[in-house]
């Protein structure tokens, strides 16, 4: 065989392998793009539970935020209710009412620090002063349903309580040894 004969062999060889290669680029193509299409599917797909996860995500942290202002306030008003309470408040919700306000408008007070100016400006919502209410004593028309001497008896000790001195405390010892 000559060069040219061997030229021809390996030029036909050339096409074969040329156009088998060919085909190899057409099944990758093919391969690539259906690929490419599970890919951007998968992509896509992806993004999209990215996107819901995050409004998820902003979701709890702005319901972790409104039930924390809650707390914080629950907290602040079981502990207005605790000191009005141990001060001997009357009517309690109006001092709650009254001191949440007022513990909104002034962030730096305490708790105690509005019982105490509550006690100082509104006194009729507190016992232990002696303030005539609307409720405060019968009227005369109104009659004792104890005997007069238990209702003696009755308000020396309901002084004696109020009062906290030795001397009314004698004083009702001596009313109750009387009668009893």
């Amino acid at each position: 065989m000559s060069q040219i004969d061997a030229e021809k062999i390996d030029g036909s060889d050339f096409d074969k392998l040329s156009r088998a290669t060919e085909q190899e680029q057409r099944s990758e193509r093919l391969v690539d793009v259906s690929e490419a299409i599970r890919y951007r599917k998968r992509a896509q797909s992806a993004e999209q539970k990215q996107t819901t996860l995050e409004q998820e995500l902003n979701q709890s942290r702005a319901e972790v935020e409104r039930l924390n202002k809650s707390l914080s306030n629950m907290t602040v008003e079981r502990q207005l209710i605790d000191k009005l309470s141990a001060s001997g408040v009357r009517d309690l919700e109006a001092a709650v009412i009254i001191g949440k306000a007022r513990l909104e408008a002034d962030k730096q007070a305490t708790a105690a620090d509005v019982v105490a100016q509550l006690k100082k400006e509104k006194g009729y919502l507190f016992a232990d002063n002696n303030f005539a209410g609307a409720a405060g004593s019968k009227t005369s028309g109104v009659k004792d349903r104890l005997s007069p001497t238990a209702g003696l008896l009755e308000r020396t000790a309901k002084r004696a309580a109020k009062t906290g001195s030795r001397t009314d405390l004698q004083e009702y010892l001596r009313t109750r040894r009387s009668f009893m």
